[in-house]
């Protein structure tokens, strides 16, 4: 019988394990860092040309509120459902204690 990845997650990492999931974990909130500042200096300008430029930019908000979306939506899955975070391993300790208690407490 193989073990799946979810029955291993509570099981302590090595050093060379720890350091890795460090890296992809510092990785993924630096993109987050670099997809927010983006976010904000491309809607500054984009608010600024839509306030000082001669025509009207309609259409600047509608691209706020969706890339604002998208960004809100990398933030969940880097801060909250990120491999690692608290959330995902409680949801995984809960899961296999479920699945457990189904096959008669293997």
């Amino acid at each position: 019988m193989t073990s799946s990845p979810s029955a291993t997650a509570m099981t302590p990492l090595s050093s060379e394990e720890l350091e890795r999931l460090a890296h992809k974990r510092a990785g993924a909130k630096l993109g987050w860092y670099v997809h927010a500042t983006v976010y904000v200096l491309v809607n500054l300008f984009l608010f600024a040309t839509a306030y000082f430029g001669l025509r009207s930019r309609p259409w600047s908000p509608y691209a706020t509120l969706g890339w604002g979306l998208g960004l809100a939506l990398h933030g969940v899955s880097v801060f909250v459902m990120g491999k690692g975070s608290g959330l995902r391993d409680r949801l995984v300790a809960r899961e296999r204690e479920r699945l457990k208690r189904e096959q008669g407490g293997l």
